[in-house]
């Protein structure tokens, strides 16, 4: 069995996870332990996106530079600024 633990947030943010997990019939302690198993670790991020870039190069052949990854987010960021801006 595994231990119940207790977590002070604010009581706005508690009520609404609360209204959230009602709405799909949940009780607040299992939407939030479902949630957890649903959200990955920075560590776990970095490792699948390790994975992906891998899984792309051996696919595609493609292996993007540092320098080329910043130009390549620098331009999606600007694309991303100029479709908000409509």
């Amino acid at each position: 069995m595994m231990a119940d633990a207790n977590v002070r947030i604010p009581e706005e943010a508690r009520d609404r996870l609360a209204a959230i997990a009602a709405a799909e019939g949940m009780s607040l302690r299992a939407y939030l332990a479902r949630l957890a198993e649903t959200l990955l670790t920075p560590a776990e991020r970095a490792e699948r996106a390790e994975q992906a870039r891998a899984a792309l190069k051996e696919w595609t052949g493609y292996a993007p530079s540092p320098a080329e990854e910043r130009d390549l987010d620098s331009e999606l960021d600007r694309r991303l600024a100029q479709a908000a801006a409509r």
